[in-house]
């Protein structure tokens, strides 16, 4: 795909639902296309308007090692829900080999590198796999995310020159849309929303927040930090 088609399919996508936009990559990719989801709200969103219409994705989530025990649980209840599996991607290294090589909770020294390590490289690993990347970003969630498209195209390897698609289906939806759909189609969700989590990643850095902060603000608290890097790490073509 080049820049023009990209710009003419974010024009078109404007216009469509979510549920078109997922059709076209379907017709387009089919299973070279891949959901990635951490189960924020507006990821289940996708992936139950995926699997109603017939668009047999395969889904997967970056299991760093530190995740919260409600989303590991919230996967198995999920799994059960949507009736297929959710791939758990996982680093190189365990938590505790890491430890051994790096020192003790890398995190609080140096957050970017966990990240690196823990969430950018197993996702390159995957995504070697796949033609399209599909995520629930949404511009409502943050500043660094307000200006993405429906449709972007990225480099993946600059040393062969391989790109890839990233389709943002939900870009558009506001929060309130994404909750009213979970709650009317009785959607499993992480149990920590309604303990003031409104972003739920790694349990060390990720905190409460009060309704009156950005979606994201609970994320790396202390640290000048925005995003873990996994859709930063690739330089963006169209």
């Amino acid at each position: 795909m080049n820049s023009s088609e990209i710009e003419q399919l974010n024009n078109r996508f404007q216009q469509e639902s979510t549920e078109q936009i997922l059709g076209w990559a379907w017709d387009k990719f089919g299973e070279k296309a891949g959901i990635g989801t951490s189960f924020q709200g507006a990821g289940l969103v996708m992936i139950d308007i995926a699997r109603k219409n017939g668009y047999r994705f395969p889904v997967f989530t970056i299991d760093t090692g530190y995740l919260f025990p409600e989303t590991v649980e919230l996967k198995a209840r999920l799994e059960d829900f949507f009736d297929f599996e959710i791939e758990a991607v996982r680093p190189d290294l365990s938590v505790e080999k890491q430890d051994e090589v790096h020192g003790a909770d890398l995190w609080k020294r140096d957050p970017d590198l966990c990240c690196t390590m823990r969430k950018v490289l197993p996702l390159q690993g995957k995504l070697s796999e796949l033609d399209c990347w599909i995520t629930g970003l949404r511009r409502e969630q943050s500043d660094t995310r307000s200006n993405i498209g429906i449709i972007e195209l990225y480099i993946f390897d600059e040393s062969t020159g391989r790109e890839i698609v990233k389709l943002n289906p939900m870009a558009a939806w506001r929060r309130e849309a994404v909750w009213k759909y979970l709650h009317d189609h009785h959607i499993p969700y992480n149990p920590l929303h309604d303990q003031g989590y409104r972003s739920i990643g790694c349990q060390p850095c990720t905190s409460k927040t009060s309704s009156a902060q950005g979606e994201r603000a609970g994320r790396w608290t202390g640290f000048n930090k925005v995003e873990c890097g996994i859709h930063t790490f690739m330089a963006r073509k169209a």
